[in-house]
Parts: C-alpha cells; sequence; structure tokens
C-alpha cells in the first residue's frame, strides 16, 4: 500500500507539480520579461529580442515535453 496524501500518491503530485506548477511559473517569467521590456522602453524590436533570448530556456522545456508526450503516444 502506497503512502498518500489527501488521497494522491507522491507520483501524482509530483507530476502535477511539473506540469501546472512549472507552467505557472513559466509564464510568470514571460511577465517578468514583459515588464522589463516596457520598464526599459524597449520598442517593438528590443522587445522581440528580450523574448528570443530570455524565454530561449522556456522553449526547450516545452520541447521536452512535447517530443516526450509525442514519444510515449
Amino acid at each position: 500500500m502506497e503512502n498518500t496524501l489527501f488521497g494522491y500518491t507522491e507520483l501524482q503530485i509530483a507530476q502535477f507539480g511539473l506540469t501546472f506548477g512549472i507552467g505557472a511559473f513559466i509564464l510568470y517569467m514571460l511577465f517578468i520579461v514583459l515588464n522589463l521590456a516596457v520598464a526599459s522602453k524597449a520598442g517593438k524590436f528590443g522587445t522581440f529580442v528580450l523574448f528570443l533570448v530570455l524565454s530561449f530556456g522556456m522553449l526547450g522545456f516545452l520541447a521536452k515535453n512535447v517530443i516526450q508526450w509525442t514519444l510515449e503516444n
């Protein structure tokens, strides 16, 4: 018998945190990048460059999840 917390196993809680918790954190980081672009008055091209450079790691994380989902299904 596995230990549960509120009826969920440790694996289910970890999976929930990985998908929704990190997804929410990514949205928060995008908000920070947008706030940085507005505060620095970067303009359209500067905002594009900020999002491109500062969000590149997030794209890799999302690509990993898409590839993993594709291979599993």
